[in-house]
């Protein structure tokens, strides 16, 4: 976290202005990938009538806002997943920036955007791929062995495998449990995989802090959804997956992880 004198505004619209950037690439990839559409390939068009999009149409955030999230062709709406991809990845730059360490800022941008996805996917689509999943461990795997290296020590890179390796077999077991004793599945093929990931970047202790924040951000999302009248059973399928990354990116800045 950076102290003193007030943060130069510069930086923080840099921040801002390329988490934006990588918020539009997160919001086609939330598009594209559930579709089996590449998403690194192919010009942006729209999805209900097919027009390329020009540069104008394509400015991070402001696009979105002065076509009030319509295709200027057909009129179709946009959907707001855009705009929060957008939204969500410019206050993950600027968050890094105010919240992280110094040492720690570049670490905590990809963290959060990758978790951004993660969570925007499993809320849209009750999904989270394997290939994120992987993605976001080897990226974990990667800074635990780079601070190892860095310091001469095995520490960081050891505190990194047992936090993977709690993350998966706690949800692992609950969900063996779960199916074993009611008969069905009870949580998502992904959700495991994904507690393993950030096991990786927070290491053990942050994988307990991890289910308790997520649990927190579970209960609170319930309540939300009653106040708002929605009815809610047992049968209820909630996204763990997005309230355990809701609840992971505050731990790395807080601790830096592992």
């Amino acid at each position: 976290m950076y102290e003193g004198s007030a943060l130069p505004l510069a930086l923080l619209a840099s921040a801002g202005g390329l988490g934006a950037i990588v918020g539009s690439f997160l919001g086609a990839t939330l598009e594209r990938l559930p579709a089996g559409r590449s998403v690194v390939s192919g010009r942006s068009a729209c999805d209900s009538c097919g027009k390329a999009l020009g540069v104008t149409e394509l400015v991070p955030l402001v696009s979105w806002l002065a076509q009030r999230g319509r295709c200027r062709a057909c009129d179709a709406p946009i959907g707001w997943w855009q705009f929060a991809a957008e939204l969500g990845a410019a206050l993950v730059g600027v968050g890094a920036v105010v919240l992280a360490s110094p040492g720690a800022v570049l670490a905590a941008m990809v963290f959060g955007w990758q978790l951004l996805l993660l969570a925007l996917l499993d809320a849209r689509h009750l999904w989270l791929p394997r290939v994120l999943t992987g993605l976001l461990a080897a990226t974990g795997l990667a800074l635990a062995a780079a601070r190892s290296f860095a310091a001469s020590d095995p520490l960081p890179l050891a505190m990194a495998l047992l936090g993977g390796a709690l993350g998966f077999g706690l949800l692992w077991l609950v969900a063996q449990g779960y199916r074993r004793t009611r008969g069905r599945e009870g949580m998502g093929g992904g959700d495991p995989p994904l507690l393993g990931a950030i096991g990786l970047w927070l290491g053990p202790q942050g994988v307990i802090h991890t289910i308790l924040g997520g649990s927190l951000v579970g209960l609170v999302a319930v309540l939300a959804l009653l106040l708002a009248g929605r009815k809610l059973s047992g049968d209820s399928v909630l996204p763990l997956g997005t309230c355990l990354a809701l609840a992971a990116w505050p731990l790395f800045l807080w601790g830096g992880g592992v």
